[in-house]
């Protein structure tokens, strides 16, 4: 697989999204070979951004593809940001959480917004184990367990909590936004569902904590079999004036026109997912009845 063809294919589609302006792929690998930069980690995507004056360098990898139908591509594309006080923007960053069109957020972006929560979350809830090597479960009182039953590991005569991987704790019913009744008391550094609302404008810069870790990422693969896929690609095809034989259809069958479409998705789900959304467009569409 070509990686140029799809970092072409994926600088067109979104040098089409309204408020982008994307340095072609030539000029940026003008500049990589003049100043020999191999982008083999964050700093090196940082300086390429510097140096091209962009706010962001996108890096990508083909993680599968194959041509034949039904056609398949998966892709991971990481956004690097010029300046290291930017942080990760979760997915659900940015969404109407704790307002009335919260209910309009589509059921895919609420599990991903609940996923990423979580994930970061059970950081928290990492056991530390030092000194203890294969700990024997028999070795465990079965005395040592929480209200719902699950069982505390003992460390050095300390019993460690595990409340809150408790699967008896109920989420919110109105979604991310609120605390759990009876679990106000949450460890240092929990991520508090809340964060996914932007903070209001601050009268100074906050304070600038380095991070390496790109702004944006998003991984997912494709296949021209999925329903929902080829749902999105009918779509994509009706709203261009594509005077080509075969239909939406063809798209599968050309590597071309697959990827482009591939890198569309792409990009729609990523934007999509922290708030980046454009307004929904109702489309009358005529059928003659005889």
């Amino acid at each position: 697989m070509d990686g140029r063809q799809v970092a072409l294919a994926y600088y067109n589609e979104l040098q089409v999204v309204p408020g982008f302006e994307v340095v072609p792929v030539g000029v940026v690998e003008r500049v990589m070979q003049e100043h020999q930069i191999a982008l083999s980690g964050p700093q090196d995507a940082r300086r390429l951004a510097q140096l091209l004056g962009v706010d962001a360098v996108v890096i990508g990898a083909i993680t599968d593809f194959t041509p034949y139908y039904p056609p398949r591509c998966a892709l991971q594309v990481e956004w690097y940001a010029a300046n290291p006080g930017y942080h990760p923007i979760p997915p659900g960053y940015g969404l109407p959480w704790g307002t009335p069109e919260e209910k309009e957020i589509p059921a895919p972006l609420v599990f991903e917004a609940e996923f990423a929560l979580a994930k970061e979350q059970l950081k928290t809830q990492i056991p530390t184990c030092s000194g203890v090597s294969g700990a024997n479960p028999a070795s465990i009182s079965p005395a040592a367990t929480d209200p719902s039953g699950a069982v505390l590991p003992e460390a050095a005569g300390q019993t460690v909590p595990a409340a809150s991987l408790s699967p008896t704790i109920p989420l919110p019913a109105d979604g991310l936004i609120g605390s759990v009744p009876g679990h106000e008391a949450m460890p240092p550094g929990w991520p508090d569902p809340r964060g996914f609302v932007p903070s209001p404008p601050s009268p100074q810069p906050p304070t600038c904590w380095p991070s390496d870790a790109p702004v944006l990422r998003h991984t997912q693969t494709y296949n021209g079999h999925d329903i929902e896929f080829t749902e999105a690609l009918a779509s994509y095809y009706f709203f261009r004036d594509d005077a080509r034989f075969g239909g939406w259809q063809s798209y599968l069958q050309r590597s071309d026109d697959f990827i482009r479409f591939c890198c569309h998705m792409h990009i729609s789900e990523m934007l999509s997912a922290r708030g980046g959304a454009g307004e929904t467009r109702v489309v009358w569409r005529c059928f003659g009845v005889r």
